[in-house]
C-alpha cells in the first residue's frame, strides 16, 4: 500500500463523471465498506487521500466546471449571508429575501436551484462565496473515513471526487480485491 503509480489519465466533464459513477456505484460502495473495515489507520488514509486529492486539483480546474454549484445545495451561515450581500453590494436582508430560505431540517440554504448566483460556470461572488462553497470537495480535510457516504455520492457529481476515488480504488483496492469479499471477510480460495 501506498506505492506511488503513474499519473492515470483524468475525466473532467461532469457529464461522463456521472455516467461513470453511476455505472460504478455498487463498486463505490463496496470500496467504501472495504475502506470502513480495512486495517489502514485514519492519519494513513487521509495522507494518502491528502496526495491524491492534490495530484487530481492540481490538473483539473473547478472554475471550468461549476457542476457542484448546479447539484449541491450548501448549507448557508449568517456570516455566509453577510458576507455574500457585501460582496453584492446589498444588504443582508435584501439578499435574505431574495435568495435563501430554511429547508426542512431548518438549515439556511438558496432558495433556487441551481445556485443563483452561478453564471456559467463562474460563482458570481466568488471571493465572497459560503464557506461550504470554499471547503468543496472537502478532501484536504482530516478523517475521510467518516466522509465516506458523502464522498459516494460527490462522485456523481464532482471530477476531482470522482477522480480521487478511482486512484485510492487503484492504490488500495483493485491489488487485494480478489481477497475480500466486501462484507469485511476474506474470500474463502479453494485450490
Amino acid at each position: 500500500m501506498g506505492r506511488r503509480k503513474r499519473k492515470m489519465k483524468l475525466e473532467s466533464d461532469p457529464k461522463t463523471v456521472k455516467r461513470l459513477a453511476e455505472e460504478r456505484e455498487d463498486e463505490n460502495w463496496r470500496f467504501r465498506s472495504f475502506l470502513k473495515g480495512s486495517d489502514l489507520e485514519i492519519e494513513e488514509l487521509d495522507a494518502i487521500v491528502h496526495r491524491h486529492y492534490e495530484d487530481v486539483a492540481s490538473r483539473i480546474d473547478c472554475c471550468a466546471c461549476g457542476n457542484c454549484c448546479r447539484e449541491v445545495t450548501p448549507i448557508l451561515s449568517e456570516h455566509d449571508i453577510l458576507r455574500m450581500a457585501t460582496g453584492l453590494g446589498i444588504g443582508t436582508s435584501e439578499f435574505v429575501q431574495r435568495f435563501v430560505v430554511k429547508d426542512d431540517d431548518g438549515d439556511i440554504v438558496f432558495r433556487d436551484s441551481p445556485c443563483p448566483l452561478q453564471s456559467g460556470n463562474l460563482c458570481t461572488v466568488y471571493d465572497h462565496r459560503p464557506d461550504d462553497c470554499r471547503s468543496f470537495p472537502h478532501l484536504h480535510k482530516e478523517d475521510f473515513v467518516f466522509r465516506l457516504v458523502q464522498a459516494v455520492q460527490n462522485c456523481l457529481v464532482c471530477p476531482i471526487v470522482f477522480n480521487v476515488f478511482e486512484g485510492l480504488k487503484d492504490e488500495l483496492w483493485h491489488q487485494c480485491e480478489d481477497d475480500w469479499n466486501g462484507d469485511g471477510h476474506e474470500n474463502m480460495r479453494f485450490l
